[in-house]
């Protein structure tokens, strides 16, 4: 600021100068030409130290007849010094600043890194002992990888990417950072700009995208793809004490090229297929499966039934022959009476036809009790429909006599024979 004052003071001075060269060279006389460089000066230290009441109070000349110079170097040294401090005042005031809020002023003594001051009016030595440079820590800036501006303005030279599996993907993403250490910021980094955050981007994307399958970072791993180059950059912006802080990476798109779209939907399509094929397969499977299951249940438990209710039929009729035995030691007689009516009482319960030796003769009489039972059926369905209150009376009383006739016969048959076997 000191050198500029002076370069503005001295702008009408080389001015007069140059006028006053070409009229002294012309040979004009000196009073015809502008007033000479002291004269200005004697001229405007006079009206200075009249300002200052310094100078002649009277308009007339000197009562002594003689130029007093002492007054007039006087007042030039006056003059002078007012300047210097009238100099030195603003070339003070200048070192205030403004810091906005959101802001941060980084303070350089000769260049190198003094302090840093935060929002509000801030004081720090003038040119050229300390400057100062303001940074905005609160503004979150964004870089584009891939693209610029829109998905359509692609560079392919940041975009295209080589994975695990050896195939090429085409990511576009954006990086937003802050700016967390504005000292840092400063002098670590040549360029302040957002050249240095790209290259670490691309960087990490590259290294991340690398090892990982091409379907995994189309499809299902988008989320860990972005989580991962956060973690990445962050970690090499630590590393070069680059003053940033990641705050977000925004995955715009992520396919195969162009060139080998079309051959790619036809395989993700395949590959689709294959899996809902799959699904279905499974799907039938776990309904067949849990049915087959309730089913082999089923029939374990009705063959573990099966096998308990005949191993306990066996036991209650082993259990009851011995009772039977027991019995038949006491009166062999009564007890084999009893067990054959028994017997032929199943037998008959059994039998639907009842063949019965009649007295005369020895003739066998065939009953066809079914063919009975069903007209008699029939029978009392129709009387039934003509007249509900008439009683009809079934032929098992006379099956029931037959039955009680035959077993008296046969009882004594079986005591003659005993008769004569003793």
């Amino acid at each position: 600021m000191l050198v500029s004052f002076f370069q503005k003071i001295g702008q009408p001075v080389r001015w007069l100068q140059r006028r006053k060269r070409p009229l002294m060279q012309e040979g004009n006389r000196p009073n015809d030409g502008p007033p000479d460089l002291d004269q200005l000066w004697r001229d405007f230290n006079k009206r200075l130290n009249t300002w200052l009441g310094t100078g002649n109070r009277g308009n007339g000349p000197n009562p002594s007849g003689n130029n007093d110079g002492s007054n007039n170097i006087k007042g030039a040294g006056i003059g002078a010094g007012v300047i210097v401090a009238v100099i030195a005042f603003f070339w003070l005031i200048s070192g205030f600043f403004i810091v906005q809020e959101g802001q941060t002023a980084v303070v350089m003594t000769f260049g190198k890194y003094s302090h840093a001051t935060h929002a509000g009016f801030n004081w720090r030595g003038p040119y050229p002992f300390q400057s100062h440079e303001i940074v905005n820590v609160s503004q979150v800036r964004t870089v584009e990888v891939g693209y610029r501006s829109t998905a359509k303005n692609k560079k392919p030279q940041e975009a295209l990417m080589l994975t695990e599996d050896e195939n090429i993907v085409d990511i576009q993403f954006a990086v937003q950072y802050k700016i967390k250490n504005a000292a840092d910021w400063i002098f670590n980094n040549r360029d302040q700009d957002e050249v240095m955050v790209r290259q670490v981007a691309e960087t990490a994307v590259r290294e991340i995208v690398g090892r990982a399958k091409m379907d995994f970072v189309v499809y299902e791993g988008r989320e860990k793809v972005a989580l991962d180059v956060n973690q990445s950059m962050q970690t090499i912006l630590d590393r070069y004490k680059s003053g940033v802080q990641v705050t977000n990476i925004t995955m715009q798109d992520v396919q195969p090229p162009e060139q080998v779209q079309a051959a790619f939907n036809d395989a993700v399509k395949a590959g689709q297929d294959k899996q809902r094929q799959i699904n279905e397969g499974q799907a039938y499977a776990n309904d067949v499966l849990p049915k087959a299951d309730g089913a082999a249940a089923r029939l374990l438990a009705e063959a573990e039934g099966y096998s308990s209710r005949v191993v306990e039929n066996a036991s209650g009729d082993a259990s009851r022959f011995k009772q039977v035995v027991a019995e038949y030691q006491k009166a062999p007689q009564v007890t084999r009476d009893r067990m054959y009516l028994e017997t032929m009482q199943t037998v008959f319960n059994n039998a639907s036809k009842v063949m019965i030796d009649a007295k005369s003769g020895n003739n066998l009489l065939s009953l066809p009790l079914d063919k009975l039972i069903a007209q008699t059926a029939a029978n009392e369905s129709a009387k039934a429909a003509a007249a509900p209150q008439q009683v009809v009376v079934t032929p098992q009383s006379t099956n029931d006599n037959y039955s009680d006739a035959a077993r008296q016969r046969e009882m004594r048959s079986r005591d003659g024979r005993d008769r004569e076997g003793r």
